[in-house]
């Protein structure tokens, strides 16, 4: 399959990334601007995207936003995020990655305070394939990665945004050094299916995997999926590798002087092109 450039409004959108509060950057990126005023812009704008994606869609209620709108967890300061730009720099879509040491116990992981981790029939089943999962990232040497935070605006839908961004995670999960992780994945908006579609995979325990379950919260189907940087899906394999390419190109905005004084710093003007659009009409179809 050729990969081709887009030719039409698509290609003035790009990913950005914005880098955990404290977070060393240097090292594998080579676009780093350290501007927390910036920072805390896109943050804002990606919260407010949030807010207005998640209440239409039901998933939560108006108490959960702030007065302009923002959907804000604590984590959100903790965490990665990549963001989708239009050629304005309005955040159009956004994926939210909270990395972890290996080491870290299950009860600090976000997935303890899922539906099922609070159920009596799933909790200790969904403990111990977690654990499991911590047990080969410390073998592996990788990091732990919880997905989720998923927002795209309507304007996207239909695109392949979102499964370039789902794709993305195992491009930069490569560049960070290797990741397992998890994501508890809505069947709403397919976000679920297309994580399956590239590799995405049920949680295992004792030969069985764990089943979808509902969420009184955010009122919808969801399932824990697992991910590896090393198994993607093979259909997908070639476009991740690509993308792997350009990751250190994609720039990073994070609140403080990057540590490496050989980073280039990004033009708010004039970002640098990051991962670049990929329309693939057969990887973006449903599956079959």
């Amino acid at each position: 399959m050729k990969l081709t450039l887009a030719a039409d409004a698509n290609s003035n959108r790009q990913f950005i990334l914005v880098a955990p509060i404290g977070t060393a950057t240097g090292g594998a990126f080579r676009h780093v601007e350290g501007d927390p005023g910036w920072r805390q812009e896109l943050l804002a704008d990606m919260q407010r995207l949030r807010g207005r994606i998640y209440l239409s869609d039901g998933a939560i209620t108006r108490t959960e936003l702030t007065d302009d709108g923002r959907h804000v967890q604590a984590i959100d300061e903790h965490s990665w995020h990549l963001l989708v730009l239009s050629s304005a720099g309005k955040v159009l879509g956004c994926t939210r990655y909270l990395q972890h040491h290996s080491s870290t116990p299950f009860n600090n992981l976000r997935v303890r305070s899922a539906a099922m981790g609070q159920s009596p029939q799933w909790s200790k089943t969904l403990r111990c394939a977690v654990e499991r999962e911590l047990e080969d990232a410390r073998r592996s040497g990788f990091s732990y990665v919880e997905v989720g935070g998923w927002a795209l605006d309507e304007s996207l839908r239909g695109s392949s945004d979102a499964l370039r961004s789902v794709l993305f995670t195992f491009a930069w999960s490569h560049v960070i050094g290797g990741a397992l992780g998890l994501s508890m994945a809505t069947h709403r908006n397919g976000s679920a299916a297309i994580l399956r579609r590239i590799g995405g995979r049920p949680l295992e325990w004792d030969g069985a995997e764990l089943p979808p379950y509902y969420d009184p919260h955010y009122k919808c189907d969801m399932e824990v999926l697992r991910f590896d940087s090393r198994l993607p899906s093979v259909k997908y394999q070639h476009v991740i590798d690509e993308m792997r390419a350009e990751v250190p190109m994609v720039p990073v905005i994070c609140g403080h002087k990057p540590a490496d004084p050989r980073t280039s710093f990004v033009n708010r003007s004039h970002l640098v092109p990051g991962v670049s659009e990929r329309w693939l009409s057969d990887l973006v179809a449903p599956a079959a």
